[in-house]
Order: C-alpha cells, then sequence, then structure tokens
C-alpha cells in the first residue's frame, strides 16, 4: 500500500492564519519536506508542534534530485507532508516535480488548503474577480520580461504577479508600457503582516509610487484589457456600465476607467455621465 504526499499551505504572514489541520498532518507526517528547514522550525515552535518523522530540505537547488527519494518514501507506504516558505506549494514555489512524480507513479496526492498569497491579493484588490489568471514571476532581463508583457497585451481576465520588491519600480514601468499607463492596477505588499499596504491606481501612478522603494513581499493584480465599442455612448448606458462595475466591486475611479476604455471615449465623458445624472 503506497503513501500519501500531502501539500500542506502554511501562513503568509501572521501565524494564526494556520490552518487546523497543518498542526495535526505535521505531528503525524514520517516525512516533512520544508522549502526552508530553519524558518520551518520557527515555524513548529509558534505551532506548538512536536514532529516526530524525519525533517528534510526541499528547495529549488536540490528538488530534482531529492524527488526521488521522497518518491520512494511514499511508495513505502509513508505519509510525506510538503511545506514552503508560505502559502501553497508548487504555486510558485517548489512541489511540481514531486506531485507529478507522485500521480504518475499512482500515489494519493492531497492537500490542507488555506492561505495563498494569490488569492488574498485578488481579493483586496478591488478589480474584477470573476475571471483572472496567475502569471508568476515575470523574466528578470528587460527584453524577455517586456516580451512577456506584449504577449499579455490583450488579455481579458485580471492578471495576478508576483515580483521581488527591489524589482517592482521596473516591472511596473514595462506594465505601463505594455498596458497603457491609465491600466488598473494594485500593489499588495507584506498581505497580512503587520506593515500590509494595497496601493492602487493607474500603472503611471504606482510607477511614481515605487520610485521611492518598496520593501517586503510583493503581489501585483492587473486589470485585464477590456475591448472598445463594447458599451454604447449615451449618458443613461455609461451611467448603468459603472454601476454594473462598482456592484462587482471596482472603485468608482477604476469603473469609470474601464468603461472608458470599453466605450473608446475620453474618461472625462463617462465621469461627466456619472457625476451629471439627472
Amino acid at each position: 500500500m503506497t503513501g500519501v504526499l500531502v501539500l500542506a499551505a502554511t501562513p503568509i504572514g501572521q501565524v494564526g492564519d494556520a490552518p487546523p489541520r497543518l498542526a495535526e498532518e505535521l505531528a503525524a507526517a514520517d516525512v516533512v519536506a520544508a522549502e526552508d528547514t530553519r524558518r520551518f522550525k520557527r515555524l513548529i515552535t509558534d505551532l506548538g508542534v512536536t514532529v516526530g518523522g524525519r525533517v528534510v530540505s526541499y528547495f529549488e537547488g536540490n528538488e530534482s534530485a531529492r524527488t526521488p527519494t521522497l518518491l520512494e518514501a511514499l511508495e513505502a507506504g509513508q505519509r510525506v507532508v510538503l511545506v514552503t516558505d508560505a502559502g501553497m506549494p508548487s504555486v510558485s514555489d517548489p512541489g511540481y516535480r514531486l506531485v507529478a512524480a507522485a500521480v504518475e507513479a499512482g500515489v494519493r496526492v492531497t492537500a490542507v488548503p488555506g492561505p495563498s498569497a494569490v488569492l488574498t491579493a485578488l481579493a483586496v484588490s478591488g478589480l474584477p474577480v470573476d475571471r483572472f489568471c496567475f502569471e508568476g514571476f515575470l523574466p528578470r532581463k528587460a527584453g524577455e520580461r517586456s516580451r512577456r508583457l506584449a504577449s499579455l497585451a490583450t488579455e481579458e481576465r485580471t492578471m495576478v504577479f508576483f515580483e521581488a520588491p527591489h524589482r517592482t519600480e521596473a516591472a511596473l514601468a514595462a506594465m505601463a508600457e505594455a498596458f497603457g499607463s491609465d491600466r488598473p492596477a494594485a500593489v499588495c505588499r507584506e498581505l497580512t503582516k503587520t506593515h500590509e499596504e494595497v496601493r492602487r491606481g493607474g500603472l503611471g501612478d504606482l510607477v511614481a509610487w515605487a520610485s521611492a522603494g518598496v520593501r517586503g513581499e510583493v503581489t501585483i493584480v492587473v486589470s485585464g484589457a477590456v475591448l472598445t465599442g463594447t458599451v454604447a455612448t449615451d449618458p443613461d448606458s455609461l451611467r448603468a456600465a459603472v454601476a454594473g462595475l462598482e456592484e462587482e466591486g471596482a472603485t468608482r475611479k477604476d469603473a469609470i476607467l474601464a468603461v472608458a476604455q470599453r466605450a473608446g471615449i475620453p474618461k472625462r465623458e463617462v465621469y461627466d455621465a456619472v457625476h451629471r445624472a439627472p
């Protein structure tokens, strides 16, 4: 009988956000594969958990070499719990190789659901959430980054990116060039932590804000492209379109911008239609 691979979500900020099952799974594990064993030790200390199983490192540098060993443990009937530094394993973190190998070997894979920077940032961004895509980290080289963003210029879904703090200004500038400086976006910094900050606005405004320097973990949410000509330009239609986006959670400012883009008219016309209603 084969074992079970458990992908366990860990807090992205406050330890109190840890799902109750996390402590149970860590205590019951035969093997815990942790992205950073030192951070993992701090986590279990904060949770008050005693881990009786083996704790091994599993990070980008040893993921390929460690996967066969962990697969052997699973095939021998052991319960392997995989944790990363924050959030859900395999989402821009180590884990995919082990999951793919386990699935191919017929090993059961399950998860302890919990904190996710992707979904948290999306929820607090104030941008449309009915359809979205996760793009992870952008390429570090400017040329490759620009090409990636150019390929997303017509993406209609809300986009979520991870970014390093020291590259945030450059990433936002590249986004403004590819998507337009008025494209609504939100920079979510230090989510759920003491210094949490969500900065919303057009990409051009966010570039200016980031020029002073950005610190902490960063998630960027960008509104998708809107097709022009899909909204009638009479005042009643414009007001109705803005009201519809506000009901979905968009701010009035962002809703006016989105409607203007869809209608292919200046923002001022939409603003006037909304604020000069009879």
